[in-house]
């Protein structure tokens, strides 16, 4: 038996689509909306549909944005020797509301997964490469995930930076700030003692 009409099931069934959301998630926000069906639902529409149509990737970094180049490689002020590589435009938020890094970033939009048909040119490597060159990139940091995928895309890229005599550092892993280690799971105490700092 249907529980509900086929277009509420169907609006259902699309929020349940994103990542997080799962089918009693995907009922509250529908229920919400519906109820709230004025101003709130239609402010999301008109923002989702003018996005789809305006956004699309950096011509230079890959960040989404609505014009050619975004602002972080229009920002003159930003180190432009210094490329930070990343998964996601989640982790360039992330790492930009850190406050502390001022260099420029390359969004891989993924990582190399085989498995999953997810190659160099899906990531657009010669991408990367090509802007390492233009700029005369002196380091890249390479702030993959701590997976098995994150780790052999950070190997892949290291492998040509060294192979263009560029430094490719990685960031640490370790214990977190206000954590207590016996808590702290053993790969993530492994990498903080591989990862030990001298103390100032």
């Amino acid at each position: 038996m249907k529980k509900f009409s086929p277009i509420l099931q169907d609006l259902i069934d699309a929020f349940k689509q994103l990542p997080g959301i799962g089918i009693k998630s995907a009922q509250r926000i529908v229920f919400y909306l519906l109820k709230n069906n004025d101003d709130k639902a239609q402010f999301i529409t008109d923002a989702l549909t003018k996005s789809l149509e305006s956004i699309k990737e950096c011509s230079k970094c890959r960040m989404y944005t609505d014009s050619d180049v975004c602002e972080i490689c229009l920002d003159e002020k930003r180190n432009n020797k210094i490329i930070c590589i990343i998964e996601s435009p989640a982790d360039l938020l992330a790492i930009e509301n850190t406050q502390q890094f001022n260099g420029k970033y390359f969004v891989l939009m993924g990582h190399l997964s085989p498995i999953d048909g997810i190659g160099p040119d899906e990531l657009k490597i010669n991408d990367l490469e090509e802007l390492i060159i233009s700029n005369s990139i002196e380091e890249i940091i390479l702030a993959s995930s701590p997976t098995v995928e994150g780790e052999a895309t950070a190997n892949y890229i290291a492998t040509i930076a060294e192979d263009k005599n560029i430094k490719a550092t990685r960031i640490a892993y370790g214990v977190p700030v206000g954590g207590e280690l016996e808590y702290v799971d053993a790969n993530t105490l492994i990498q903080a003692i591989n990862n030990r700092n001298i103390m100032d």
